[in-house]
């Protein structure tokens, strides 16, 4: 099997687990209840410079009202920067640098993974 057919197996499985748990939200009445069922999506949310393969998944996290794993991850890595310019000894910016040295490089690490996923 060629990487583009392992590619498209994998984008496959993962949207046949999309579709069964949309499948099991509308039979719950799950999706009727998200406050932008019915309605176009924002153009203002970055749904049109996200990747095609990512919107729908994306687009179930926020309407769930989670983020990404990578979007949280951003967030830690602002957080520990805050902290990091209030620290108030050297021995704890050393511990917040390396805590800020590995959320950094476990970012990239996903991000590259999606990017391989996608074919980028």
């Amino acid at each position: 099997m060629t990487p583009e057919e392992e590619r498209l197996q994998r984008l496959q499985t993962l949207e046949d687990h999309i579709g069964q748990a949309l499948r099991e939200s509308e039979a719950r009445g799950e999706l009727r209840r998200a406050p932008s069922y019915g309605r176009p999506l924002a153009d203002d949310d970055g749904f049109a410079e996200t990747p095609l393969e990512l919107r729908g998944p994306f687009k179930i996290l926020k309407d769930a009202g989670l983020v990404p794993p990578e979007v949280q991850a951003m967030r830690e890595i602002t957080a520990l920067q805050q902290a990091l310019a209030a620290a108030r000894d050297e021995a704890e910016a050393a511990a917040l640098r390396r805590q800020l040295a590995d959320k950094r490089q476990h970012l990239a690490l996903r991000l590259e993974a999606i990017g391989r996923s996608l074919g980028r």
